[in-house]
């Protein structure tokens, strides 16, 4: 029979050998790869970020991507050559503003790349950025890997959008895009496409650079609504904010019913979240880690209670620097060759060998992130500064470049929903009292009565998060609303695609369109309006413009140089 080796000795043998190992009398049996000394599997050592790196790379692309398809499906029709506002018509006016030159003023004013391209064919320029954007942020959130080159190509080509996007553009969640974006430039190596770099270990700077972010984000946001709004100080302001938010979802219809005691929790909650555990990320790793859960999990809290754009999800990214390899080891499969199993022996290489001698890439490379650090630190003095002012202002930015940014949401909430309706009628006489209006619906936004609200985080139908600010203001504030108009009086198709119904889909276009002004709530799950099948109650207020006609507009569009449309 054959002698009996190691490997098949019996379990007390094993036991008795090991023992004998403890103690130094014989060798023990030599672990398989991936397992510890005692035969276990190996769990990864906390303090490096290899891991980490993957998935903030791919949790970045992925709101790159949002970000990217939104302005695929929306530019042209919002900032194209025939936009609601063109930005070629921005560019003009601010290369007048600077004597007429494209120069270093005029540049550094509008950082864009567009200012490299041909103007007469902006519909496509605007594609080619968005497909661009599109390809690159795919690949790496397919594949978890990137360099410096793709992460840079993705931040300019963003910010070129964002620079010409005008008012579609104006909200912090672009400006915190485009600072995630640039921190996440120096999570990679220049040219090398590969998840585990080992020549390029990820930087505590970097990592920093997130947490910082993230702390800033989160106090922003509670400072601003401490000194904002007197409901955030009586703990009220839950008791409107799901029904008056910009796009409420279906699981907001049900929230705003909630008793009033859990609406007191909700504003505590989210006091404590925003002003107390921000500073949990300076007191050690457990405690950082404990903070980047609570912060993800009250991102995930917003994004089930309403459609805020790719904001919440945008917030998780900078989140995940507060984890390490050991903390999201549990998302990577194990096994031999896997990504774990291969950052498991970097640790074990690293952990045996003295300190490499630094190449002149490594000191390149250090000097870059410590380059890096100066730059947050300096740009965040006049971000620090506002802060700490009584007269704080939420989402603004100090620098063209947007690198180091403010932030805050809802600093006041709106105690009653207003909507703007627009209608249109094939009636000769706007006025006569036999004219039929019919109204157009928008993609998300409340009008029809019987709609449910839309669920559809992470996407942003931009057109209908202008409308909510254009209902508790004035169509002379938003002069887009008139080009809106006149471009349905023509039954513009393009235009038309930003809209779920048109009336006049298979007719003549309307001779004429207004805009009607109504106070919405939600309707009493359970009642009378509800048991119709109706989400929302509604109540008009009075006109919001006038009765237009296309021939009304001409003038107007002329002296904004917006191209006159033609009836299809």
């Amino acid at each position: 029979m054959p002698r009996e080796g190691p490997a098949m000795a019996a379990p007390g043998e094993q036991l008795r050998r090991r023992k004998a190992a403890d103690a130094g009398q014989e060798p023990a049996t030599p672990p398989g790869p991936g397992h510890d000394p005692a035969g276990c599997p190996a769990r990864l050592r906390a303090g490096t970020f290899w891991l980490t790196r993957i998935v903030l790379l791919r949790a970045l692309a992925f709101v790159y991507f949002v970000a990217f398809l939104v302005a695929f499906h929306q530019n042209k029709q919002l900032i194209g050559d025939r936009g609601l506002l063109p930005c070629r018509v921005y560019l003009k006016s601010v290369q007048q503003h600077f004597q007429g030159q494209v120069g270093w003023d005029a540049v550094s004013y509008a950082p864009t790349i567009l200012w490299l391209l041909d103007w007469s064919h902006m519909d496509s320029n605007l594609d080619a950025l968005a497909l661009l954007g599109l390809g690159i942020s795919s690949f790496i959130l397919v594949t978890g890997c990137a360099n410096m080159v793709l992460m840079t190509a993705l931040w300019v080509l963003y910010m070129s959008l964002v620079n010409v996007g005008q008012i579609w553009y104006s909200f912090g969640w672009e400006s915190q895009l485009l600072e995630t974006g640039f921190l996440g430039i120096f999570l990679c190596p220049l040219w090398t496409l590969s998840r585990l770099p080992r020549k390029t270990p990820t930087s505590r700077i970097v990592l920093w650079g997130f947490r910082w972010l993230i702390f800033r984000i989160m106090l922003g946001a509670g400072l601003i609504k401490i000194r904002g709004d007197q409901c955030w100080r009586d703990l009220t302001c839950m008791d409107f904010h799901y029904e008056t938010q910009p796009v409420p979802n279906p699981m907001a219809y049900f929230l705003h019913r909630s008793p009033w005691w859990v609406h007191r929790f909700e504003t505590l909650s989210n006091h404590f979240l925003e002003l107390v555990v921000p500073f949990f990320i300076f007191l050690g790793r457990r405690m950082c880690i404990l903070h980047g859960a609570l912060q993800i999990l009250f991102q995930v809290v917003l994004i089930v209670s309403g459609n805020l754009s790719f904001l919440n999800w945008l917030t998780i990214v900078p989140s995940i620097a507060c984890f390490d390899d050991a903390t999201l080891g549990f998302l990577f499969p194990s096994g031999p060759g896997s990504l774990k199993d291969r950052v498991l022996k970097m640790q074990k290489e690293e952990a045996r060998e003295a300190r490499p001698t630094p190449t002149y890439g490594c000191m390149v490379r250090q000097a870059a992130n410590l380059a890096l650090g100066v730059l947050v630190a300096w740009l965040s003095i006049p971000v620090v500064l506002n802060l700490l002012s009584p007269k704080q202002v939420m989402n603004s930015s100090f620098n063209p470049l947007r690198i180091v940014n403010t932030y805050g949401a809802f600093g006041s909430i709106t105690r009653e929903r207003t909507e703007v309706i627009l209608q249109g009628t094939a009636s000769p006489n706007a006025s006569a009292p036999d004219a039929v209006w019919e109204d157009y619906e928008f993609k998300c936004k409340p009008g029809d009565l019987r709609r449910r609200p839309c669920l559809i985080s992470p996407y942003h139908h931009r057109l209908d998060w202008l409308m909510w600010f254009a209902a508790f203001q004035t169509y002379e504030q938003h002069e887009w609303v008139i080009h809106l108009a006149g471009r349905l009086l023509a039954n513009d198709a393009e235009v038309l695609s930003l809209l779920a119904f048109n009336p006049f889909a298979d007719k003549a276009p309307p001779r004429w369109v207004r805009g009607e002004h109504y106070r919405y709530k939600f309707s009493r799950p359970g009642g009378l309006h509800a048991a119709e099948g109706k989400w929302w109650i509604r109540k008009r207020i009075g006109p919001y413009f006038p009765p237009l006609s296309l021939q009304n507009l001409k003038g107007y569009f002329r002296s904004r140089e917006w191209p006159y449309p033609a009836p299809e």
